[in-house]
């Protein structure tokens, strides 16, 4: 590895499994301090990081978190916002319980983040904020991602209002957007909908597959190489913008 991250102060939410743990694991690889959060703290093990159980729809914990986090390590250099949830369904399946939760914990969470960490970042004049959201937002739409689709297009609205606010005082801000990616969460999802409708396990997963232009999903390794690529100074002109490493699915 060639420390692109040297020194520099990491926190990364949902970083149990998925995209979150491979952002992790690789900014621990290139020199960051890395703070690892999570709901399920037992899925942190194993991370070269400081592990802690942080609840992102709860503003008094997270503001508790930054203070915490503020006396051991000071200012953040990077935060990576990729708590998520994906409800599956129209909008004659989304209830209002189902959008509610589904906006607070996909884009309130990042406003709750960044409400908290920000100060103290424009003390640096140089940090990096990366919003986890999905080409199924503003970019494309796909069926039965209703809710999804517009909570990811709000992270992109989101993002670029962050980057607008905070150009000139050395914040960047920008979005990475995936396509269909192999996951424990996709994996649950192909489980579910093989449960709902009685098609084999196998028919399932090629759906998802299918949609992806290359013919095979991408891997949490992949977004967290474009993830380290947006946080290093290598990218320091580079914000409020959409990345897509969505294998053409956007196209």
């Amino acid at each position: 590895m060639s420390n692109r991250l040297n020194g520099k102060v990491a926190l990364i939410t949902a970083a149990g499994q998925g995209i979150g743990r491979a952002i992790a694991q690789i900014f621990a690889e290139e020199g960051a301090k890395v703070i690892a959060t999570d709901l399920e703290p037992n899925k942190l093990q194993g991370l070269r990081a400081k592990l802690r159980k942080l609840d992102v729809r709860s503003q008094d914990d997270i503001d508790a978190f930054g203070r915490e986090i503020g006396r051991e390590f000071g200012p953040l250099d990077i935060l990576v916002n990729c708590a998520g949830y994906v409800h599956q369904g129209t909008v004659l399946d989304c209830a209002d319980k189902d959008w509610d939760f589904s906006f607070d914990l996909n884009v309130k969470s990042m406003h709750r983040t960044i409400k908290t960490f920000l100060p103290a970042m424009l003390e640096k004049k140089s940090s990096s904020i990366l919003n986890i959201a999905s080409a199924v937002s503003s970019i494309r739409g796909v069926p039965n991602r209703y809710v999804y689709g517009a909570t990811k297009a709000a992270v992109i609205g989101l993002t670029k209002a962050v980057a607008a606010d905070f150009i000139k005082q050395g914040i960047r801000c920008n979005a990475i957007c995936p396509g269909t990616i192999e996951s424990p969460s996709l994996r649950e999802r192909i489980t579910a909908v093989s449960n709902e409708t009685g098609r084999p396990l196998d028919a399932v997963r090629q759906d998802f597959v299918g949609r992806q232009p290359m013919g095979r999903l991408g891997t949490a390794a992949e977004v967290a190489w474009l993830a380290l690529f947006l946080a290093s100074d290598e990218a320091s002109y580079i914000t409020g913008q959409a990345h897509l490493v969505d294998g053409g699915m956007a196209l």
